[in-house]
């Protein structure tokens, strides 16, 4: 229970002592959008490292090299615990708006720093709003930012991927932009597993091959969501006998 209190006690120190960093941030953004948004989400970054190190997560990355370094993409997850997020913010090499669900809108000064890095709060019961907020992350990814975005729509109960919803890859097939799967494997033993303690465990992330969307056959675009969800599946089911 000592690793969950240290942990939580981080975040909420970081959240507190870094309210005047939004006041630098916002004048540096006056003068250069591109500085004000790199060092944001880099600081973001560097404070979820720093809970995946407290939480006593060992985790192994593969795929960097699958990333495209000269255009915005669209990272698509898989959902199986709250540090799917938090591992997603820290290791994606580059500022990346995240799709979450409302609630964690709703909790004070985290809102603040994830809003001031392209995130977006999906209500998931008010499809007008939501359509509204998928548009402006096309936005985004026409502006250069990549979006994440777990298309199971809430985190897995039993481990198991879900179903992935189509509306989630609109913002590649409108787009464009490259479709990265990322495949997450064994976070729920971090916390959900035994909520509400957090234990040391050891994750798998794996950024699999681009998917661009013009190549892909009709039905696979038809059906987009089961597309990837099987390829993710299929790396998923390599990657579990990779953890120990």
């Amino acid at each position: 229970m000592l690793r969950t209190i240290i942990t939580v006690l981080f975040v909420f120190i970081f959240l507190i002592l870094s309210i005047p960093v939004w006041g630098l941030l916002l004048i540096v953004g006056l003068f250069d959008k591109h500085t004000k948004d790199v060092v944001s989400y880099k600081i973001v970054a560097w404070a979820f490292g720093i809970v995946a190190f407290l939480a006593g997560v060992k985790y192994e990355v593969y795929g960097y090299d699958k990333i495209p370094a000269d255009k915005s993409v669209l990272f698509i997850g898989n959902h199986h615990s709250y540090f799917d997020v938090v591992l997603g913010y820290h290791i994606c090499p580059a500022v990346t708006g995240f799709l979450a669900k409302q609630e964690i809108g709703k909790i004070p000064l985290l809102r603040t720093w994830m809003k001031m890095n392209y995130c977006l709060f999906l209500t998931r019961t008010d499809p007008r709003t939501d359509l509204k907020l998928m548009l402006k992350a096309q936005d985004y990814i026409k502006e250069g930012i990549s979006m994440f975005v777990f298309p199971e729509g809430t985190r897995s109960k039993d481990g198991q991927m879900g179903e992935f919803h189509d509306a989630s890859f609109r913002m590649s097939l409108k787009t464009g932009a490259p479709i990265i799967p990322v495949v997450f494997t064994n976070t729920r033993s971090i916390f959900e597993a035994q909520a509400p303690r957090i234990k040391k465990s050891h994750v798998i992330v794996t950024f699999m091959d681009p998917i661009y969307p013009e190549n892909l056959e009709a039905e696979d675009k038809k059906h987009i969501g089961q597309y990837v969800k099987s390829l993710m599946q299929d790396q998923a089911d390599i990657d579990a006998k990779k953890v120990f």
